[in-house]
């Protein structure tokens, strides 16, 4: 742990992940910070994170991740697909693989603080030798004098706290969207999907031709203006789910046990015979493989005798990849990975009392770790322009360690940032919830999140909502992460106001980038809500001309 009078000024920095946030990070050190090396390094045989995928997704879910339309004319569709984000980031990538700044099917394995501002081991597995090594891969340890993780926002799942869930997916029932790959293979089967944002409703649209009709949906509550999708008739919108039931396995004629799964919604209704459930629940930051010393260590000897290092999260269930439907054996994860487990961390991702505080812990700014702001972290937030947002607080960290822009040099004084994070997010979770109580209001959905109410539905009928579960169960979308439409400076203030904040500092150190970022004014706001009716529109006409 560093202490308090340390200036970080890191001579050698390596980034983790080469998606998107990665990417621009990598960029943004080299070209705009004061270093001597710089390296990417990044588990998968390509750049592009979620953009690089062997199927390419819908094109309706692109655009609201890209957000901005490409200025083509009306009669296409005018946001980037996968593809071309894919191919938009590769070339982004290209002078830096070239200059062998980027190290690909290079897998990291653990990031652990060292004592005393030593730095940073890292021990990486380097998969590309298994084929000249007999199949096996190498790992290997290197120091770093600081270390950037962009594993972002859309690399773990988030998997619902609900009673039997754990039970349906060591059956291979349950399925989360991370590992959707297409309708192939679920012909004929009964699904029901969970959530009503951009990825679950994508994946009921593309069910509902193949599936047996219905398609059920469970939303907890109308769906949000910016995940704007087009109704069907054969996706039948339910509510929330109470629990899961394992039905007794029958065997077929054919001699194939088959099993299927009761859903109780929380109305008591039953929805019996499924054959599988998919989950569009979203992701977390979760770095379980980034080890901090613990904060306790205050003084040298304490630092001298510290010589186990501990997660800076407890690590989540094993992330098992379900199987397919038309292949048990196939996999949905990139490498088969060991989990880990220890009694013992920084601070517990799973918080009882109030799941809308999970979070990296004590970050400065949502990058800098207070105890050691030699480990950084781009693109732990859930933004609505990610890669606007991810450029401007990668530039930021590139002039902060290169002393050009300055931070709270006590760690007390960093760790108010992430206080008073905690605190707005139970200030708006309780308003919530004394909103959610009143009469009359029980289907009422969240303000604050930009709903039109003659809008919010998307022409569909919406299923009845639990006031009770309501009051137990806020939005998702006051959370820790998810910092909102504001436009007020500061980390309270919206994306847009935390965007301007660091924007602010970095203006302030460089003259030059002025000109460079965009400024989250009310042009920019007025362009982003914008294209969600564009969206909408270009959805009705690829339907229309069967695109």
């Amino acid at each position: 742990m560093a202490d308090d009078s340390s200036i970080i000024r890191p001579k050698n920095v390596l980034v983790i992940g080469g998606g998107s946030a990665g990417l621009v990070t990598l960029r943004n050190l080299v070209e705009r910070g004061q270093f001597q090396r710089v390296e990417l390094v990044e588990r998968r045989d390509d750049v592009g994170g979620v953009w690089y995928q062997n199927e390419p997704l819908i094109a309706s879910e692109n655009g609201t991740l890209i957000n901005k339309p490409s200025g083509r004319p009306p009669h296409t569709q005018p946001f980037p697909t996968l593809i071309e984000t894919y191919e938009y980031l590769r070339n982004f990538a290209k002078p830096y693989l070239s200059g062998g700044l980027v190290r690909l099917n290079s897998e990291v394995l653990r990031v652990e603080e060292l004592p005393l501002n030593k730095g940073w081991k890292i021990r990486i597995r380097d998969w590309s030798a298994c084929e000249t090594n007999e199949g096996i891969p190498l790992d290997s340890e290197e120091i770093w004098d600081a270390v950037v993780v962009c594993a972002g926002y859309y690399d773990k799942p988030n998997w619902p706290n609900t009673e039997g869930l754990d039970a349906v997916r060591k059956r291979g029932l349950a399925l989360h969207s991370k590992w959707w790959n297409g309708p192939d293979g679920y012909e004929g089967k009964r699904a029901i999907v969970i959530g009503n944002a951009n990825s679950s409703n994508d994946i009921a649209t593309q069910l509902a031709p193949v599936a047996r009709a219905p398609v059920y949906r469970s939303m907890r509550r109308p769906t949000p203006t910016w995940f704007p999708h087009l109704p069907d008739a054969r996706v039948e919108n339910v509510g929330p789910v109470a629990r899961y039931i394992l039905q007794p396995p029958r065997e077929a004629v054919d001699g194939a046990v088959n099993e299927k799964v009761t859903v109780v919604l929380q109305n008591g209704t039953e929805i019996k015979d499924v054959d599988v459930v998919i989950l569009g629940t979203g992701y977390c930051p979760h770095p379980e493989f980034v080890h901090v010393l613990p904060i306790e260590v205050d003084d040298a000897n304490d630092v001298m005798g510290a010589k186990v290092s501990i997660p800076i999260q407890t690590p989540s269930p094993p992330q098992t990849p379900p199987r397919h439907p038309s292949s048990p054996s196939r996999a949905y994860s990139d490498h088969p990975k060991s989990p880990t487990s220890t009694a013992v961390s920084i601070m517990s991702y799973t918080n009882p009392v109030l799941p809308h505080t999970r979070r990296i812990p004590f970050l400065y700014q949502h990058i800098l770790y207070s105890y050691n702001p030699s480990l950084a972290f781009i693109g732990t937030i859930l933004a609505i322009t990610p890669f606007i947002v991810s450029d401007v607080a990668s530039t930021w960290l590139a002039l902060a360690w290169s002393g050009q822009v300055g931070y709270p040099q006590e760690v007390e004084k960093r760790l108010q940032f992430d206080r008073e994070r905690v605190k707005e997010v139970e200030r708006l979770v309780e308003a919530e919830n004394r909103r959610n109580s009143r009469e009359g209001e029980e289907d009422r959905t969240r303000t604050g999140m930009g709903i039109d109410d003659g809008q919010k539905s998307n022409g569909m009928v919406l299923p009845e909502v639990d006031s009770q579960s309501s009051r137990a169960d806020p939005s998702s979308f006051i959370t820790y992460c998810f910092l909102g439409s504001g436009g007020d400076e500061g980390a309270q203030g919206g994306e847009a106001g935390y965007a301007n904040t660091l924007r602010k500092d970095v203006v302030g150190a460089r003259k030059d980038l002025d000109g460079v970022l965009p400024v989250w004014d009310a042009e920019m706001m007025k362009a982003r809500w914008d294209m969600f009716p564009t969206k909408y529109e270009a959805l009705e006409w690829a339907r229309m001309h069967c695109v």
